[in-house]
């Protein structure tokens, strides 16, 4: 078996359609590196498999149109920062995730991501041209606590991003909290790790109750 065949066949055997698959992460017997590079560019050539980006690649899915299936940009930030294998490690902050709660209507060209794969603060890189902030958890964030931290990070700057007031921003507040079966005394153990101006933000948005400053 040639060698381009033969990563293909491992790439086939280990990953889906449509799967985010890291360069990195490949690791045949007997394959270098340097080749292993070569190989993937023959198969990108045959189009066989898909570059998404630098050292990012994946498995099209047949389509109905020529160029097959695409990758999206959410597959490759979950699998590449959001998820440890099968366990969760990070989750999607800022104006975006404000906009899927439908506070604002902005919709903004980057991805804000909190994760435990950060190695600094505050490090900006990009996916296929569109910005991504990888920021440092206040605490390791898991599956349990992933929502909770989430709701906060919304909370340390939702008056500032907020397009909604008044009672419908506590409406969509709590409707959200109960739909992910957040209580205050799931948000206590973690609120003094955030800045103190969160507590002035849950006051203002009606959230106080029930949490002692």
């Amino acid at each position: 078996m040639r060698g381009y065949e033969r990563v293909y066949e491992y790439l086939k055997n280990l990953y889906g359609l449509n799967e985010p698959i890291f360069l990195s992460e490949i690791d045949i017997p007997e394959i270098s590196g340097a080749s292993l590079r070569q190989q993937m560019k023959k198969l990108t050539t045959d189009g066989m498999i898909k570059r998404f980006d630098t050292g990012i690649y994946y498995l099209p899915e047949k389509s109905i149109f020529r160029s097959g299936s695409t990758l999206s940009v959410n597959d490759v930030i979950n699998k590449k920062y959001l998820m440890d294998g099968t366990e969760q490690c990070g989750y999607m902050s800022g104006i975006m995730f404000a906009n899927l709660l439908g506070l604002t209507t902005q919709l903004p060209g980057m991805y804000e991501i909190y994760t435990n794969k950060a190695t600094t603060d505050y490090r900006e890189t990009k996916l296929v041209n569109i910005r991504v902030i990888i920021k440092r958890p206040y605490v390791v964030v898991n599956k349990e606590n992933a929502a909770v931290l989430q709701f906060l990070d919304l909370l340390k700057e939702v008056v500032d991003i907020s397009e909604v007031e008044g009672e419908e921003l506590k409406n969509k507040l709590l409707g959200y909290m109960k739909k992910k079966e957040i209580k205050f005394e799931d948000m206590k153990p973690y609120l003094s790790f955030y800045p103190e101006r969160i507590y002035k933000n849950m006051f203002e948005v009606g959230l106080l109750n029930g949490v002692s400053a």
